[in-house]
């Protein structure tokens, strides 16, 4: 696995983590802040086109509300987020304009990217902005946000506006150097990872991260982002905000944080919306045959081959697809209803009406890379 310099004109997305812009007990740290806008900034004079991504709208509230530490309740976290998001993007308004550069806000919620019109149209508005000049700040909306609409964290959003603009590169900036091979906080054998493959072991053994005071990310989250991304065809590099021009050494490839290497070959703009863009509805197992069908043969996935389904989606809704020991295969948009599906288990489609094609292979993507 080799880093390289991107060449001139690519996209990049920078994503900001709370733990990087706020104080413990809430307010933006201005240094923090300035830093990256200026490397950001520094970035765009260079050549390159950055979108950012960041976080911090509800530790930016906090000190306005006269509360300390992040917000249990739905209704305060929600005006944390309302006041602190006009706060925060003000101080990111002024600071790009100190670099001449022009900010632009972006907003987003699940329901926009479950929607394949307003997942396009957003995607319009990004390329708008970036051929514009004009710098996309990122952040999920919080203020209108409920379990249904939630992305859950703004690693996931920033892997997803990374294939929105067909970023050549996500860097994830954050409170730590990178990825170690153990807590360091906790082992004194811990080492930084310097390189992985999206497929390595070892981001699963490192998937059970704990979240910061303000956060709502970690370790698990940094690494579901990157093999999401890396299923786009992007290298994600993960280091330190604190890191001196780390963003600069992101894009010309040199040897800093922890760099996961992407798949030779990135999924289709439509899968990539299958797969990352909406919410999976239910889940089907299917059989040893089905399995071997799906992941070897390019083939749909036949009501005959489902073992079993959870949930109560309704056709054109997402579906995971699991195989009969647990590990998941793919997801995909189901043609069949959840009680009609269970009713045509193991049926032939002369037995059953529901017993056709369950998932057409062009509605179908396989989430496992084929064995070398």
């Amino acid at each position: 696995m080799t880093r390289t310099q991107l060449p001139v004109g690519s996209r990049v997305v920078v994503k900001v983590g709370s733990s990087s812009l706020a104080y413990p007990t809430g307010g933006i740290n201005q240094e923090a802040l300035h830093r990256v806008v200026r490397q950001v900034s520094e970035a765009w004079a260079a050549g390159y086109q950055v979108v950012l991504v960041t976080s911090a709208a509800v530790a930016a509230g906090l000190p306005e509300l006269g509360l300390i530490g992040r917000p249990q309740d739905m209704a305060s976290f929600q005006v944390a987020a309302a006041v602190g998001q006009v706060r925060l993007m003000g101080q990111y308004a002024d600071a790009f304009d100190a670099h001449g550069r022009t900010a632009g806000q972006v907003l987003l919620t699940k329901d926009v990217l479950a929607n394949r019109e307003q997942y396009v149209r957003s995607r319009a508005a990004l390329d708008a902005m970036l051929e514009l000049g004009i710098v996309p700040v990122v952040n999920e909306n919080d203020t209108v946000v409920v379990d249904e609409l939630k992305l859950g964290d703004n690693d996931r959003l920033a892997a997803i506006v990374s294939h929105l603009v067909s970023a050549q590169q996500l860097v994830m900036l954050t409170d730590t150097a990178g990825l170690y091979s153990d807590d360091p906080r906790s082992s004194e054998s811990a080492t930084l990872l310097t390189a992985v493959r999206h497929t390595d072991e070892v981001l699963d053994e490192l998937a059970a991260g704990v979240s910061g005071p303000l956060g709502s990310g970690g370790v698990a989250t940094k690494v579901a982002a990157a093999r999401m991304a890396a299923w786009s065809g992007i290298p994600t590099v993960i280091a330190n905000s604190k890191e001196p021009d780390v963003v600069r050494r992101a894009i010309a490839g040199d040897e800093v944080g922890t760099w996961v290497g992407p798949r030779g070959r990135g999924l289709s703009a439509r899968r990539l919306w299958i797969a990352f863009g909406l919410p999976a509805a239910g889940r089907l197992v299917v059989d040893a045959g089905a399995a071997t069908a799906l992941l070897h043969g390019n083939r749909s996935l036949l009501a005959v081959g489902v073992h079993s389904v959870e949930g109560n989606f309704t056709p054109g809704e997402a579906v995971e697809i699991y195989a009969p020991n647990g590990d998941l295969i793919g997801k995909g948009i189901s043609r069949s209803g959840a009680a009609g599906l269970r009713n045509a288990l193991g049926k032939r489609t002369d037995e059953h009406a529901d017993a056709g094609v369950v998932i057409h292979r062009d509605d179908l993507v396989v989430l496992v890379e084929p064995s070398s």
